[in-house]
């Protein structure tokens, strides 16, 4: 098994963004920040994964504030963060306790803070997106004549990725829980991305020798993080795939911090 691990160009990346903010911080004296919404009934995985952020925040010297209320309190903090000129980006930790206002709510956030992208008018691409893109860039996989599937088209992944690649002119195809001849299709693709949230659903046998498989599938299971894919398919050694840990949760904080300097830059007026 070849991997593609997120960790590794996270490194060159983090050196980056640490200069872009010392060079905000002592030039024009402006401290990027962060504004981090959660509902007070999260789950453990969701604050292990906001401890994730604030510690690479603070590695590059970004502030994080993070804001922990019910999910009718969340607009207002929402608006007293978009009048915040010291705030540059704020991001509604999801799932909510009610999915069924995500959209709503994470349209409240001003196109110009919405650093993780879900917002229909955000200025940012999804960071889970990008953060695939990057990470299949920076392994020099190109996309182009390429068979691409998509499993799952969910609000983070799936769908904004789909839109990021097909606006390329590239070959996807979608594939959720309404689709047919979902192995057969899967076995004729040359690159998969598996974003469903259910564990282990990428079986072995429907990835063909050679493809390349980014699992950015997150579920928890006795209070442990898994993916999408099958055990078995992590020990194959035909197939190019991210690994079990560190493949693209990294990426997609280190993308979300980029996100917040573009915001700051722009406020300095170097963007």
């Amino acid at each position: 098994m070849r991997e593609l691990n997120g960790l590794e160009l996270q490194g060159f990346i983090k050196e980056r963004q640490a200069k872009q903010v010392r060079n905000l911080r002592q030039q024009f004296r402006i401290i990027p920040k962060l504004l981090i919404v959660m509902s007070e009934h999260a789950s453990d995985v969701i604050h292990t994964y906001v401890r994730m952020k604030q510690r690479y925040a603070a590695d590059i010297l970004i502030d994080v504030d993070i804001v922990i209320v019910t999910q009718s309190e969340i607009p207002q903090v929402i608006k007293r963060a978009n009048a915040d000129a010291l705030v540059h980006g704020v991001i509604v930790q999801l799932p909510l306790d009610n999915p069924e206002q995500t959209d709503e709510i994470c349209n409240l956030i001003a196109p110009a803070k919405d650093v993780d992208g879900l917002g229909a008018t955000a200025a940012y691409a999804s960071a889970t997106a990008e953060a695939i893109d990057w990470l299949l860039t920076g392994y020099n996989v190109e996309l182009r004549d390429k068979h691409i599937v998509l499993l799952g088209h969910g609000k983070l992944v799936g769908a904004p990725l789909a839109k990021l690649w097909k606006s390329r002119g590239l070959q996807v195809t979608v594939l959720d829980e309404h689709s047919d001849r979902v192995a057969e299709t899967l076995q004729r693709s040359d690159v998969i991305v598996s974003a469903t949230g259910v564990p282990r659903i990428l079986k072995a046998e429907w990835v063909k020798p050679g493809a390349i498989v980014v699992d950015a599938g997150t579920a928890s299971e006795g209070g442990t993080i898994v993916g999408d894919a099958d055990e078995r398919l992590r020990e194959r050694d035909d197939v190019t795939i991210t690994p079990a840990k560190g493949g693209v949760g990294p990426l997609t904080y280190t993308l979300l911090f980029d996100h917040v300097i573009q915001s700051a830059l722009k406020n300095a007026g170097q963007l």
